[in-house]
């Protein structure tokens, strides 16, 4: 897997089309969720894209401390389905964590994790806070991955 962490003017077009079409073939087709995915905070992120022989299997997005948390926060983090099944979604999340130390370092990390999830963000040092709310119909929960 190739990983790439850029900016939102450093994507090629081609890159931002695979980045939003599979967001959507992702949360919009396959989870059912009608929900408006372009919410104006793309241009302020970093975008962490995993891909291999020029097809994106893996994504992230890396929000920087105090646009939406105090603390840096690890969103839209999706694999394609074609990935799935062979550790894409472990590299993918061990990939982001290491971008999200390496870039703020003096900050913890949140995620609002889909709750059928939690055991596997919690592999990762992430904690829940709070109690699980519904978001787009899908039972969610905010983690918190402390500093270490």
């Amino acid at each position: 897997m190739n990983w790439t962490c850029v900016r939102f003017g450093e994507l090629s077009v081609q890159q931002l089309y695979n980045v939003l079409a599979l967001r959507s073939e992702v949360f919009v087709v396959e989870q059912h969720c009608v929900f408006l995915d372009i919410d104006g905070l793309d241009p302020l992120t970093l975008h962490l894209l995993g891909e291999r022989d020029g097809q994106l299997l893996a994504y992230a997005r890396l929000l920087p401390p105090g646009l939406k948390a105090p603390d840096a926060v690890i969103g839209r983090v999706v694999t394609s389905p074609a990935a799935r099944g062979g550790g894409t979604g472990r590299a993918l999340m061990a990939e982001a964590v290491a971008q999200c130390e390496r870039l703020w370092p003096a900050h913890p990390v949140t995620l609002h994790a889909q709750a059928h999830l939690e055991r596997f963000y919690a592999s990762f040092g992430f904690l829940p806070v709070g109690e699980q709310y519904i978001e787009d119909g899908i039972p969610h929960i905010e983690m918190r991955k402390p500093l270490q």
